[in-house]
């Protein structure tokens, strides 16, 4: 097995990075590590720079990241600034700059795609995310690796670049069908635009599908967005239903608690929030709130994003941990074997959650006779 990998972890990632190379040095049975050790210096006007601290010559480079994480500051004019998406994003074209020339290939491991939300234009606005990928392709990143991009089809804006997109479906409910009572379930798209993501859901659980139509006012902005007017269910009854609602993002969750509200006064028992990525970007109180008011039962979001510990540590929310997908995707390609097996668990899930179901039931009846 070639062992010329490296990987190289921004200290926006630095936790699952180092769960990423135990996984990695257990997959491959090697002894020694694979991290870079870099040094990144952060100026008091606002400037940085990186240095690669060890040798990546003829090295196959994997860089891993994550631009929304929200924890990282420094003193910029004597000020605790905290870095954003855009600073982020800076310090992964000064890794791959510094990078490059020297190794032999660099795959960008992007969990949460920047600027994925600003992927189409309309009318004269920024295409900020096709721009960002072209601009990686032009510093020689060879591959870019990703987890539920937010609409595939930005990868039109490389067309000569490898794009991996692959989604954390099977590991989400693996936990789920450990966690939850999976049975009168129905899945529910948050919108239009998730409902291709839910069905999938609900093809792989054997259930129904349901979506909500949100009605905006498009005579008004606010904060960067049309105001919801009204949410128009469409699917079957939820009554008596255990729900699913599954997005690739929650924000500020105002969207999603709105649906959970819905659903609520339609009759639905439990509530499960899920999705790829939960940015909170307005804190957590409003999920506190609405889960002592009984509008949902669980969220469940992976640690391919920054999670702060206190809301990791609340009632409410379940972490599903990708770390060692993470390194059977870098495994996969640095061995040059087929992704295939990755993308594509559905019939082992299957398998898995016929077993849940027919063990739950089986306790239920034990429960009956003894009774």
């Amino acid at each position: 097995m070639k062992n010329n990998l490296r990987l190289i972890v921004l200290d926006n990632f630095m936790e699952v990075g180092k769960k990423v190379n135990k996984e990695l040095m257990s997959l491959r049975k090697e002894r020694k590590g694979y991290l870079v050790n870099i040094t990144n210096v952060r100026f008091s006007n606002g400037e940085g720079k990186v240095k690669i601290e060890d040798t990546v010559r003829e090295q196959d480079i994997y860089i891993l990241c994550d631009v929304g994480n929200y924890s990282i500051n420094y003193m910029m004019h004597g000020v605790k600034h905290y870095m954003s998406p855009d600073e982020h994003f800076q310090d992964v074209k000064r890794i791959v700059s510094a990078t490059n020339g020297h190794s032999s290939k660099i795959t960008l491991i992007m969990p949460l795609l920047y600027q994925s939300r600003q992927h189409k234009r309309k009318g004269r606005e920024s295409l900020d995310c096709a721009i960002a990928l072209q601009e990686l392709q032009n510093l020689g990143v060879k591959d870019i690796v990703t987890f539920d991009a937010h609409d595939p089809s930005i990868s039109n804006a490389i067309p000569n670049l490898p794009f991996e997109n692959f989604y954390p479906t099977h590991i989400i409910l693996d936990d789920l069908i450990k966690e939850e009572n999976i049975n009168d379930l129905l899945v529910v798209s948050p919108d239009m635009g998730a409902m291709e993501r839910s069905r999938y859901y609900a093809e792989v659980l054997g259930c129904d599908v349901g979506v909500f139509y949100k009605r905006r006012d498009l005579s008004k902005v606010v904060n960067g967005k049309n105001p919801i007017v009204d949410h128009i269910y469409m699917g079957s009854e939820v009554k008596n239903k255990n729900i699913l609602i599954v997005d690739d993002m929650i924000a500020s969750g105002g969207s999603i608690l709105d649906v959970a509200s819905e659903l609520k006064k339609r009759g639905a028992k439990n509530i499960y929030l899920v999705a790829t990525f939960a940015l909170f970007t307005e804190g957590s109180e409003v999920f506190d709130k609405a889960y002592h008011d009984n509008l949902f039962t669980k969220m469940y979001s992976t640690n391919l994003s920054y999670v702060p510990e206190e809301i990791k540590e609340c009632p409410w929310f379940h972490e599903v941990d990708c770390s060692n997908f993470i390194a059977h995707i870098i495994n996969t390609l640095h061995n040059k074997e087929s992704i295939q097996k990755l993308e594509n668990g559905k019939r082992e899930m299957y398998k898995k959650i016929e077993r849940t179901k027919k063990g739950k039931n089986n306790k239920k009846v034990r429960k009956i006779k003894a009774s």
